[in-house]
């Protein structure tokens, strides 16, 4: 079993250099997706006379609906309040764009949001963008979602996020060990965010499968800074391992433990991006868990077709260390390569998968398959949208 396990690591790892090598080499076909570069500067002010020519029928002179008497359709649910900043900010541009292209019902909307695609030009879509930008006056500082970079298997983002996360890892080799978490995260007043991470752990002992809960994180991240115009994005969060898991069987640390980091992410106009996270583990009793400190760095890049609308790829690697402060001490070091893919055409629902492998301190650790399917449940349901 462990052999096999091995061999689709790996498949996988082969697999995930190889699609890294292949979007790379066809870079020239598909679009760079997370931020859309124009040739042209778009024009509000142009979108606004394309806004009052025919949107305002529907959308209402104030981006909040026309009053439902002047109008002869029922108002969707989805039905969108470009002035409500908690709604509109963390969308991307090439959302509102991929939207007004191709029609509401490409993506699981409303059917009465008609496709404009071949009624208007690039520019002019652009520019109606923009001018929708302007209902929102962002007087609480939302983050703006383009700088909400793909989500890397280990390396925690700065951007506060509305999603429920399922991810686990497996061992390749040895004895046979996986854990299962249940990642929720909620924001709130636009630049928090809180997180509640459930993981199940399995693991063979003394040639017997055992399972059990794991130590339950609690956790709270507060944007401090972002901005659209240099791509860069910091936040804080403070967390609390609470000790829920069996230290017996290797599943918790026995006592709660603190976990504060600092996360900062960039994103270059090449639309490569970086994300950094430092941070540490500060357990309340360090008699068998020391203090440690660790160090994570996601860099990759996202591309989609369809002129940066369509799916989207997102190839990426991960370096990873950890050190105890303990007397002797040696640094581990992982590496991480992994391909993240949208799998709903609303892009609201993601997975990951990668081969995690040490490559420093190696004794005793092995290599892991690790993956992710991902739900932001702010864009809709699970099973809308495809």
């Amino acid at each position: 079993m462990a052999t096999t396990a091995g061999v689709w690591a790996a498949y996988i790892s082969h697999f995930i250099l190889a699609a890294f090598g292949f979007v790379l080499s066809v870079a020239a076909v598909p679009a760079c997706a997370q931020a859309i570069h124009y040739a042209h500067p778009p024009d509000a002010n142009n979108g606004a006379v394309i806004y009052n020519s025919g949107c305002i029928a529907c959308h209402g002179a104030e981006g909040k609906g026309a009053p439902q008497s002047l109008t002869v359709f029922t108002r969707p649910d989805s039905f969108p309040d470009f002035t409500a900043c908690s709604q509109t900010t963390p969308e991307v541009d090439s959302a509102y764009k991929s939207v007004i292209v191709h029609g509401g019902p490409n993506y699981g909307f409303s059917q009465i949001m008609p496709a404009f695609g071949q009624l208007l030009t690039d520019r002019q879509i652009n520019d109606v963008v923009a001018y929708l930008r302007t209902f929102c006056h962002n007087v609480h500082h939302y983050p703006r979602g383009e700088l909400n970079l793909p989500r890397a298997l280990v390396t925690e983002k700065a951007f506060p996020e509305d999603e429920l996360v399922l991810s686990a890892a497996a061992n390749v080799s040895g004895a046979a060990s996986n854990t299962i978490d249940a990642i929720h995260e909620q924001t709130f007043a636009g630049r928090n965010q809180l997180e509640v991470d459930v993981p199940v752990n399995h693991a063979d002992l003394n040639g017997q499968g055992t399972s059990g809960v794991g130590d339950v994180t609690v956790g709270l991240k507060r944007e401090l800074f972002s901005s659209l115009h240099t791509g860069s994005i910091l936040s804080l969060q403070g967390g609390i391992l609470l000790p829920t898991g069996d230290s017996r069987s290797g599943f918790g640390a026995g006592a709660a433990t603190f976990e504060p980091f600092a996360a900062f992410d960039q994103l270059f106009k090449t639309n490569t991006w970086i994300q950094f996270q430092i941070g540490g583990d500060l357990p309340t009793n360090r008699k068998n868990t020391p203090n440690s400190l660790f160090y994570r760095t996601a860099l990759g890049q996202t591309f989609a077709r369809d002129h940066g609308l369509g799916r989207q790829y997102s190839p990426m690697v991960e370096l990873l260390a950890r050190r105890d402060f303990t007397t002797g001490a040696v640094t581990d070091w992982d590496i991480l390569p992994q391909m993240q893919v949208t799998l709903s055409p609303r892009q609201h629902v993601r997975a990951d998968i990668g081969v995690r492998a040490p490559f420093t301190d190696t004794q005793g650790r092995k290599p892991q398959i690790v993956f992710y399917v991902l739900w932001d449940w702010a864009d809709g349901k699970f099973w809308e949208g495809w």
